[in-house]
């Protein structure tokens, strides 16, 4: 299954061990913290801006207000998965976001889980919504613009 959209980032993953359940399979809120990891390293390595600063010294928060799973295939141990980003909506402090997690292993190939997300800039003070910083709007912007 793809998107109708570009992916903007891309990564893999493998299946360890403690991602699996005593049936053998990811145990769905490990997918979940996937999720997470995922959307870090491509703040930091794919948007260029730092989510640990972001988070941090900046006080910039970046929670979910909206997240949606379709759980299409199971993934093993030792699978590997190829996980991919591309961004749906960018608005003055929110973002959209479809999420997708690929496997390519035997006779099981294609979407495992894909899901849907909706991230809000906060002020980690308030924690009300804000407009994302200047350097963030700008990587945000420019990666929409490469998706178009």
């Amino acid at each position: 299954m793809m998107i109708s959209k570009p992916w903007i980032f891309e990564r893999q993953e493998l299946v360890r061990f403690g991602h699996c359940d005593p049936a053998g399979i990811v145990f769905y809120p490990r997918y979940f913290e996937m999720l997470n990891a995922l959307v870090e390293d491509w703040f930091t390595q794919g948007l260029g801006v730092d989510y640990a600063q972001l988070l941090g010294p900046r006080r910039v928060g970046m929670p979910s207000v909206r997240l949606s799973a379709d759980f299409k295939r199971v993934s093993r141990m030792g699978d590997l998965l190829t996980q991919r980003i591309a961004i749906n909506k960018l608005g003055r402090s929110s973002l959209g976001l479809t999420l997708q997690f690929d496997g390519a292993n035997n006779d099981e190939d294609g979407c495992r889980v894909a899901f849907e997300q909706v991230l809000v800039c906060t002020s980690l003070d308030t924690h009300k919504a804000q407009p994302f910083p200047p350097d963030l709007r700008a990587a945000l912007e420019r990666a929409t613009g490469a998706a178009v």
